[in-house]
């Protein structure tokens, strides 16, 4: 007996990779970070103290964010199995 190994990409399935993560860890961080420079600037009034801020903030909060990222990509839970219809996939064999 021939043993069959799927190897198509099923869109919407598997987790996410850590590429996807820092892509989204980056755009993520453009618009918090914009966020947080006008919060600062309406509370202080002073765009070099909403600056100074995100500088910081900047920094601390994507690395948080990325380990946050990964840590949800390597769990299951939550995850939707996908019914798939095995006779519509070519299968092909293990080398």
């Amino acid at each position: 007996m021939v043993e069959h190994v799927v190897t198509e990409h099923i869109e919407g399935t598997g987790h996410a990779g850590r590429k996807r993560s820092l892509v989204k860890t980056l755009t993520w961080r453009t618009l918090a970070t914009t966020d947080t420079i006008i919060i600062a600037r309406v509370i202080t009034g002073s765009w070099t103290i909403g600056l100074g801020i995100a500088s910081i903030e900047v920094v601390t909060k994507m690395v948080l964010y990325y380990l946050h990222e990964r840590g949800w990509a390597s769990l299951d839970w939550g995850l939707e199995d996908v019914d798939v219809d095995e006779k519509a996939l070519k299968l092909r064999p293990v080398h």
